[in-house]
């Protein structure tokens, strides 16, 4: 059976499925308007496949649409303040996206005229742009036929050919054999199937085999171990930090709070003063106050699981000149990164009524 998968049997079947069945997507121009001519428009493309990345569709929406509303081109994203980008990202995750967003927009402005490149070639030599997210710009705001290999291309792939070498080792074949099935028309609309019928049809776990548009061609399928594929590596279990964080307020209302240095984990973001995360750091208030312990915070990045001990104190007088004090009626918390608001709502719970300004 792996003798017929082939473009020319492969693709006529899943367009015609994706023609009547794409999922309905901000960023996504839909198959009837791209056959009647409506093209991508690269910038959203783009700022999509970042968004995408390590996150899901449900989350992202969103955010996507408040981004696209306060910055609808290019243009608009290269002349905004780090601040604001930084501050309307927050609680996506992978902070140091943003701030490739940032760098990469003022280079397709600065670089390129404001246009983006049409290769993949050249959509790789800009910041934060890699393999992946270059592939699928190109295929799908410029239709060139790259091989576009996310989660669930990496499922259908391995499924339709059988492929049994455990992920990520099996990552470079997987490719391969996408390749293999790229057609040369319409690979914009081909790579956004493949995606569409991972994420709706072909899924992780009770894979609907019956109404697949592939399933007369996939392997895995006819042997009765679609459901077992692909198959992965046992994953180390993630080691646990531990830290200390200060909320405060100061006596005329204003939080406290700090601008962090660009790298690293929630680089560029406004967060609250803390320790470093290790096995077991001590407790070093930022500044002197009256300090109490409120108790801990959990959150789970991808290398590891951090817990945080949350200390507040008010009334505060001095606070240090390198801090950054938001007023209570300018302070949003959403600008937050999660573990900062996750630490923000218990120790905002044990403060006085809040202050007016």
């Amino acid at each position: 059976m792996r003798d017929k998968l082939k473009p020319e049997g492969t693709a006529p079947r899943l367009l015609a499925w994706y023609d009547t069945h794409a999922r309905t997507l901000a960023w996504r121009v839909s198959p009837s308007d791209r056959a009647k001519g409506v093209t991508p428009d690269p910038y959203r493309v783009w700022l999509s496949e970042v968004m995408l990345q390590q996150t899901t569709v449900a989350a992202v929406t969103a955010y996507f649409e408040r981004f696209t509303t306060l910055w609808p081109s290019v243009q608009d994203l290269a002349a905004a303040e780090d601040s604001d980008v930084m501050g309307e990202w927050a609680g996506l995750g992978y902070y140091a996206r943003a701030r490739n967003l940032l760098k990469c927009a003022r280079a397709v402005v600065s670089d390129h005229g404001a246009e983006f490149p049409r290769s993949r070639e050249a959509l790789l030599t800009l910041p934060g742009i890699g393999p992946y997210t270059a592939s699928a710009i190109a295929a799908i705001a410029f239709d060139h036929p790259e091989t576009v290999v996310d989660g669930n291309v990496e499922r259908v792939v391995s499924r339709l050919f059988r492929v049994e070498t455990p992920l990520p080792k099996s990552k470079p074949e997987l490719t391969a054999l996408a390749g293999e099935l790229t057609p040369k028309k319409r690979a914009g609309d081909y790579a956004q199937a493949v995606m569409d019928l991972g994420a709706t049809i072909c899924t992780p776990r009770s894979p609907a085999c019956g109404i697949c548009p592939l399933s007369a061609l996939c392997v895995a399928q006819a042997e009765g171990v679609a459901a077992e594929l692909p198959r992965k590596e046992k994953k180390k279990p993630k080691p646990v930090r531990h830290g200390h964080i200060y909320v405060a307020r100061t006596i005329a209302g204003a939080w406290v709070l700090e601008r962090r240095e660009d790298r690293g984990l929630l680089g560029g973001m406004l967060g609250w003063p803390g320790s470093e995360w290790n096995d077991a750091p001590e407790p070093t208030p930022p500044f002197h106050a009256a300090w109490q312990e409120v108790g801990e915070v959990r959150h789970t990045f991808t290398h590891f699981h951090l817990i945080l001990r949350v200390h507040r104190a008010e009334d505060i007088t001095d606070p240090p000149e390198t801090a950054q004090l938001v007023g209570a009626n300018a302070f949003r918390p959403s600008d937050l990164p999660t573990v900062m608001r996750k630490a923000f709502d218990l120790a905002h719970s044990t403060f006085d009524t809040p202050h007016a300004e």
